[in-house]
């Protein structure tokens, strides 16, 4: 009997030496077989669309086998339907990621909102591609609009501007009244867009003044507004501690605070900003997966090729990994419950 416990004893010590290698080789081979999906929020050519049409691109060549991956878009209610999706519905095998807007993560955080099916901290998250170092989230107006600098929005009785958005709880709309809550700018959103697309052709129609949106997507999209001869003026930068080098003359949200308390909420509802394209697949991942997933994301970051397209396509990235994500997160977590609740009466949680 002793001969045969030292023996079972010896066999079930080589276990842990073997198992985690056979672990890994099986989550390699999982990706190597897989055609993988990246779901998009929005619709077909805008910023978000962009960007994940060249994350597909490369972050094939970094994860094992170089399975392919497909862009698949999911519009609606400003990207929550795919928040909603990639949580709850999606497979949760690793063959499955989404992009949605930033303020997602602040709606998921803030609670209070029936329509959001999610807990942004169960995601598993890879990071973004670009983050607010690089970047301001700007408000622009037509040149023939009737406020043309932030001071003729600011004064008592002066023109009301009207700006494109999507829905409650997007990042155009939920700025737009952050902003107009925070810093005494007179806006109006005209909501329903269905897509960034619908809102450029409506400021370019004249059917709306202006939108809000991020440098890094006027580069691809839209480069003719970022000419200083160009058909828009810009009047603030938001997630922005301090104003882009380009922009010296553009005020940032927290610079036009009435007061403490409204800088303490906008920089607050600036901390999403960290990751301006979040990337995530669903909760419950296989953490082996997971691992191989978070690694290929922050290696295709560094990849000269990926930085070569991304000059090609005029977008910019900085990219950030899960870690940093989790540190947004863990910041919005720990805010004051107080900001919250006045945050969840502004935006899309009430």
């Amino acid at each position: 009997m002793k001969h045969v416990a030292l023996g079972l004893a010896a066999m079930l010590a080589s276990f842990p030496v073997i198992a985690p290698a056979a672990a890994a080789d099986s989550a390699a081979d999982f990706f190597k077989s897989k055609q993988m999906q990246i779901i998009v929020g929005y619709g077909a050519g805008g910023g978000y669309d962009v960007y994940a049409r060249l994350v597909a691109k490369h972050l094939s060549n970094h994860l094992p086998g170089q399975p392919s991956i497909i862009v698949q878009n999911m519009p609606g209610a400003g990207s929550l339907r795919a928040a909603n999706y990639i949580y709850n519905a999606a497979p949760k095998d690793g063959s499955f990621l989404a992009t949605f807007a930033r303020s997602m993560v602040m709606m998921g955080m803030l609670g209070g909102n029936s329509n959001v099916q999610f807990d942004a901290r169960k995601f598993t998250w890879l990071g973004s591609p670009s983050s607010a170092q690089d970047e301001a989230y700007m408000l622009w107006v037509r040149k023939d609009a009737k406020a043309k600098t932030l001071d003729d929005a600011r004064r008592p009785g002066g023109p009301e501007i009207l700006l494109g958005g999507s829905s409650e709880g997007s990042t155009d709309t939920d700025i737009a009244v952050l902003i107009r809550n925070t810093a005494g700018v007179r806006l109006k959103v005209i909501g329903g867009y269905p897509d960034s697309n619908a809102m450029y052709l409506a400021v370019e129609r004249g059917e709306v003044e202006g939108r809000f949106v991020g440098t890094s997507a006027l580069s691809s999209t839209r480069p003719d507004w970022l000419k200083p001869d160009g058909p828009m003026i810009p009047l603030l930068q938001f997630a922005r501690a301090t104003r882009l080098a380009e922009f010296s003359n553009v005020p940032t949200a927290r610079e036009v605070a009435k007061d403490d308390r409204a800088r303490e909420l906008i920089e607050m509802a600036e901390i999403p900003y960290m990751l301006s394209r979040p990337y995530v697949g669903p909760p419950d991942i296989p953490a082996d997966r997971a691992h191989i997933l978070q690694d290929a994301f922050l290696d295709m970051g560094k990849d000269p090729a990926f930085l070569a397209d991304a000059k090609k396509m005029r977008v910019d990235v900085s990219p950030v990994g899960a870690k940093e994500a989790t540190r947004m997160l863990d910041m919005l977590a720990k805010a004051p419950e107080d900001v919250k609740n006045e945050l969840r009466k502004m935006q899309g949680g009430g």
